[in-house]
């Protein structure tokens, strides 16, 4: 797998981790109904794997290009306080959010999967990506899952993290 700068060296540095919400916690489907109304797939063991990730001390965001209620409802339900909703330009969403919690770029893990989320992927110290990710993605990736976004990827990234990642 590639390694973009800055490279994170110990997984148990990673102080904040950081999901794009369509294409990584769902297939990348949009549902919309007769009014409009927008739905979503989460996957049940995602949200275990992000609550144990909270658990251990770890800080989690969502940074999302989309602005979907159903997103800010499963996040409050897995109790994630730093949701963006709307980003077209992640990286100074993520800045931002960095300066608040004195938390530095090499300290943080990203898991996207297409081309909106290649610069903060570029910028991180562990960039992630779902198996079915965007070409240019997984080339910008230190980590592939082999889940595919909205089948587990993100519970599968939680793991390898908590387990101090043993690929």
């Amino acid at each position: 797998r590639k390694h973009s700068m800055p490279q994170i060296s110990d997984p148990s540095s990673v102080a904040l981790v950081v999901f794009d919400v369509d294409g990584v916690f769902t297939d990348g489907r949009i549902l919309i109904g007769p009014q409009g109304e927008e739905y979503k797939t989460f996957h049940t063991r995602d949200g275990h794997g992000v609550k144990r990730l909270m658990a251990s001390g770890r800080q989690v965001a969502i940074i999302s290009g989309r602005n979907a209620p159903a997103v800010d409802h499963r996040m409050t339900e897995l109790g994630v306080q730093h949701v963006f909703q709307g980003c077209k330009d992640k990286l100074p969403v993520l800045k931002a959010l960095l300066k608040k919690l004195d938390i530095s770029l090499e300290n943080v893990a990203y898991m996207g999967d297409d081309l909106p989320d290649l610069e903060v992927m570029q910028s991180v110290g562990l960039p992630v990506t779902v198996s079915d990710g965007a070409p240019e993605i997984r080339s910008a990736a230190s980590i592939v899952t082999q889940a595919a976004g909205g089948h587990g990827a993100v519970r599968e990234f939680c793991d390898m993290l908590l387990n101090g990642i043993d690929q």
